[in-house]
C-alpha cells in the first residue's frame, strides 16, 4: 500500500491528540505500517529545540523563532519523515509546516513569502497527502487547556487575539485547499471524530475501515 503522509494541526487545546491517536488505532486495526511523531520535535536535535521555543524564560524575536522552527523541521524531514514514507510507512504528524502559517504568519506577521522560501528550501517537493485541522473556539481551547492542570507554555501564555489569528489563518489555509485539508470541529466527540477518520481512510484504501 501506498505510504501516506498525514498531519494534524489546530490551536492549542483543540484535540488534535484524540485524533491522532484515534487514526493510528484504525491503522494499527488494519496492519498497516505507520509511525506517530510531532514537530518541532521528532528527533533529539528537534526536541532540544522544542524545549526552548515553549520555555516561558526563552525570549526570541519572531524571526528566530521561525528559523529555530525550520531548522528543527530539516532534522525531523531528513532523519524521521523522508525514510519512513521511503520504507512505505505512513507518518502521522502532530503539526508541521501548516503550523508556521499560522502561528509565525498569522500569530506573529512574519510576511508568508518568507515562509514559502523556508519551505521550499526545506521541504522541496514534500507535501502532507492530508491535513486533519481540528478546529476549536478559542475560548473552549483555552477552557480545555485550563482542565488540564499543566504549566502553560510559551504560546499558551499569549494574548487571546494572538491565537484569534492563528485560527483564522488555519481556516483560511483550509478554504484555500480543501482537498488536501480537512476540518473536524472541535465539539465533535471522540467516536464522531473516529467515525469521519474511519470514512476517510476507506476512502483512500477502500474496504472497511
Amino acid at each position: 500500500m501506498q505510504a501516506r503522509f498525514v498531519t494534524f494541526e489546530g490551536i492549542d487545546g483543540a484535540g488534535k491528540s484524540t485524533a491522532v491517536r484515534a487514526l493510528a488505532g484504525l491503522l494499527d486495526e488494519r496492519g498497516i505500517d505507520h509511525i506517530l511523531t510531532r514537530e518541532p520535535g521528532g528527533t533529539a536535535v528537534g526536541e532540544s529545540i522544542r524545549g526552548i521555543l515553549l520555555d516561558r524564560r526563552s525570549e526570541i524575536s519572531p524571526e528566530t523563532e521561525l528559523l529555530l522552527i525550520f531548522a528543527a523541521r530539516q532534522e525531523h524531514v531528513l532523519r524521521v519523515v523522508r525514510p519512513a514514507l521511503e520504507r512505505g510507512a505512513w507518518v502521522l504528524c502532530d503539526r508541521f509546516a501548516d503550523a508556521s502559517y499560522a502561528y509565525q504568519g498569522g500569530g506573529r506577521g512574519i510576511a508568508l513569502d518568507r515562509i514559502d522560501t523556508l519551505r521550499d528550501w526545506v521541504l522541496g517537493t514534500l507535501r502532507p497527502d492530508a491535513t486533519f485541522l481540528v478546529d476549536a473556539p478559542v475560548e473552549l481551547a483555552s477552557e480545555r487547556l485550563g482542565r488540564r492542570g499543566d504549566a502553560p507554555d510559551r504560546f499558551e501564555v499569549e494574548a487571546q487575539a494572538f491565537h484569534e489569528r492563528v485560527r483564522a489563518t488555519y481556516l483560511a489555509l483550509q478554504t484555500r485547499e480543501p482537498e488536501r485539508i480537512h476540518r473536524l470541529p472541535a465539539q465533535w466527540t471522540p467516536d464522531a471524530i473516529q467515525a469521519h477518520l474511519s470514512e476517510w481512510l476507506t476512502s483512500v484504501c477502500g474496504g472497511a475501515a
